[in-house]
């Protein structure tokens, strides 16, 4: 009889209900000790960046300058200045022009020289510090060092083609070739990054597949073109919205070589953004302009992960 209403009292939903309530405590206990291992960031995270961000977003409102006392609520007044400041388009497609030339090249000549160095070559570890290092290095010592190679006369890029009997090329002179110029810089620069990318992926390949493709016959162009390229396709999509975003954010190197010249001809949005907030000390009206070109890479972004998540799923 004692057995008997000992399985009757393990069975009874008073039990259950307790052994729920046990489970529940022990989640809340964990999630718990979860929180306080993150809230020391969180609480960091939210002073340092999205107090800045919401204090940017209520400062475009206003008419706030630096140094000058007070400030006057203007309502949208900044955002309907922008869209009619001729300066913003202007400094706008340069960014975009920017984006558009170099990333391609950015993504094919990593992909060309990932490709390179793949290979079982002599000095292999040396060809990957040496297409790596120049990413690591400041931008303000990049831009000196091609500052210097863009010179006129004694620079060595036009001191080379005048050895060969060519022309000097005006690089940061000229309205046409100054964003060229740029473009040259930024590849040489960052190219790195995307190499390592897609090096990576690349060791990621089985060697089988390879070996197998010999075998029918296949040479290294068909490898590459039937087995190389098509599995690095998400790699290729990851590196092409990585590229887009940081080309878009384009400053510190046509600040610092060109000072957006010639003409304006390489002053890029953010460039715009710092001369009005620092140079004219319209901290309003740069906060207008920075929060519409955040919903441009908002956008910009957005797009690029609906196409990626769609090719995905149709393969």
């Amino acid at each position: 009889m004692a057995d008997v209403s000992l399985k009757e009292g393990l069975n009874a939903p008073a039990l259950q209900q307790r052994v729920e309530d046990a489970r529940k405590r022990n989640r809340w206990r964990t999630n718990l000790v979860g929180l306080s291992f993150v809230l020391p960031f969180l609480i960091v995270y939210a002073i340092f960046v999205i107090w800045p961000i919401i204090l940017g977003f209520r400062m475009s409102f206003f008419n706030w300058t630096i140094g000058k006392g007070g400030t006057q609520f203007l309502g949208i007044a900044n955002y309907q200045e922008l869209f009619g400041d001729a300066a913003v388009w202007s400094s706008l497609w340069n960014t975009i022009l920017f984006t558009i030339i170099s990333t391609p090249l950015l993504v094919a000549i990593a992909l060309i020289l990932a490709l390179l160095v793949n290979r079982a070559i002599p000095a292999q570890g040396l060809f990957r510090t040496i297409f790596f290092a120049p990413f690591v290095l400041p931008v303000s010592v990049v831009t000196i060092i091609w500052g210097w190679l863009y010179q006129p006369g004694f620079g060595l890029i036009n001191g080379t083609l005048t050895s060969l009997g060519l022309q000097e090329v005006p690089w940061l002179s000229d309205t046409h070739v100054a964003m060229l110029a740029v473009v040259i810089l930024t590849i040489w620069w960052t190219v790195g990054f995307n190499f390592v990318l897609y090096l990576a992926g690349m060791q990621q390949i089985s060697r089988e597949l390879y070996e197998a493709a010999n075998i029918d016959g296949a040479g290294g162009w068909a490898r590459i073109r039937w087995i190389t390229i098509p599995l690095l396709n998400r790699f290729t999509a990851l590196i092409v919205i990585l590229q887009v975003i940081a080309s878009l954010q384009l400053f510190t190197q046509t600040y610092l070589l060109t000072a957006g010249g010639p003409n304006y001809s390489t002053r890029s949005i953010i460039q715009y953004i710092y001369e009005s907030g620092f140079t004219s000390f319209r901290m309003g009206y740069a906060s207008a302009i920075s929060y519409v070109f955040f919903v441009i890479i908002l956008l910009v972004s957005v797009i690029q992960f609906v196409l990626y998540n769609r090719d995905r799923k149709e393969q």
